[in-house]
């Protein structure tokens, strides 16, 4: 019995020592671990970033609007005179040259208008040179020439004018067009057209592209640029600026500008909606991702550049164009490295690893 406690406060003895052992005698420290994390720590690389360089170069903005096409001459061809339309030779989409006969009106006695007109005319003109010979040998006195002349020049103006109403009776295209209306048939209500519409005439070679500029933008366009036109049927043409309004309506306070679109084929109709493309003056600018642009700590917009010893700085920039996946901007240098790849894990001054992105990209 008394082994056994003598044994079980040996064993309990035993334990104490072994826990305390490691109070009183304290293990060395691994210098050889320290002297790893340390060389680590020192040997640490920098911050890998993909950058870009970029080139400033003037670059033309583009403005888009929405607009219409409109006809460069459009006019309703009206009797002149009246008459019962006897002849009506064009219907909606007739193709037109100059001069070509549209309608013929009734005579109304215009003819005979003529005709008696050119008998007085043939009568004074005899008249004149039978009595100029009797007044050159002095059988009449000169003061009779005076008359004489003045009579001959009164019935060469009825003449004129007998013959200008005669021709009134005929309609005629003023230009080559294509007849778009014609509210009129043959044989309606005699002497109920003079003033009247016969038909509507168009032109459509050259055809326009009207859109209206915002007073904020006019200073950019300019007469003779090329413009490019989308029409909503998908149809595409490229034309040129021939009109800059100087006066605002004044509703809109927007300025017209005409776009002439070569139409020869006349196959851009007149009134649709277009898309019309009108270049604008161009501005230095460089051309960046649109993933590069992100905000300073400040809240400027810019991109983050890598410049002398790898530094990263920021520059803020100006919006010149914005396209699908890049974007034109002011106020970088020509020759900047715009970061492309980590610039939101980087800050200004830190020290960083540039690489081009395109190797970048192909490590990949």
């Amino acid at each position: 019995m008394k082994a056994s406690r003598i044994a079980a406060v040996g064993l309990v003895a035993a334990a104490v020592l072994w826990m305390g052992s490691g109070h009183l005698f304290p293990p060395e420290p691994d210098h050889s671990n320290a002297a790893v994390r340390t060389s680590d720590t020192e040997t640490k690389k920098p911050f890998r970033v993909a950058v870009t360089t970029v080139g400033v170069v003037p670059h033309t903005r583009k403005l888009v609007l929405s607009g219409r096409t409109e006809a460069d001459r459009k006019v309703t061809i009206m009797a002149r005179t009246g008459g019962v339309i006897t002849e009506l030779n064009v219907r909606r989409g007739t193709r037109v040259k100059k001069n070509d006969v549209i309608a013929v009106l009734s005579d109304e006695a215009r003819e005979a208008q003529v005709l008696q007109a050119r008998a007085l005319y043939n009568q004074r003109k005899t008249e004149l040179e039978a009595k100029r010979r009797l007044i050159d040998t002095g059988a009449l006195p000169r003061l009779e020439l005076v008359n004489l002349e003045a009579q001959f020049k009164a019935a060469e103006a009825a003449l004129a004018a007998a013959e200008a109403e005669r021709d009134r009776g005929v309609v005629r295209a003023p230009w080559d067009g294509i007849i778009t209306d014609v509210p009129v048939d043959v044989g309606q209500a005699a002497f109920s057209f003079s003033g009247r519409d016969i038909a509507q005439l168009i032109t459509l070679d050259p055809m326009l592209a009207v859109v209206e500029v915002a007073e904020r933008k006019l200073g950019g366009i300019h007469v003779g640029g090329t413009a490019e036109v989308r029409l909503v049927t998908g149809q595409t043409a490229s034309g040129r600026i021939r009109f800059v309004a100087s006066m605002a309506s004044p509703q809109t306070r927007t300025y017209r500008v005409e776009v002439e679109v070569p139409n020869a084929n006349g196959r851009i109709p007149d009134g649709i909606t277009a898309e019309v493309t009108l270049p604008m003056t161009a501005e230095p600018a460089a051309r960046v991702p649109r993933s590069a642009l992100t905000f300073s700590s400040a809240g400027d917009l810019g991109v983050r550049t890598v410049g002398d010893g790898g530094k990263v700085a920021f520059a803020p920039v100006g919006i010149v164009e914005d396209e699908q996946s890049h974007m034109w901007v002011s106020g970088l240098a020509d020759g900047a490295q715009v970061i492309t790849r980590g610039q939101d894990f980087v800050s200004e001054g830190q020290v960083v690893d540039a690489v081009s992105a395109d190797a970048s990209a192909s490590a990949n």
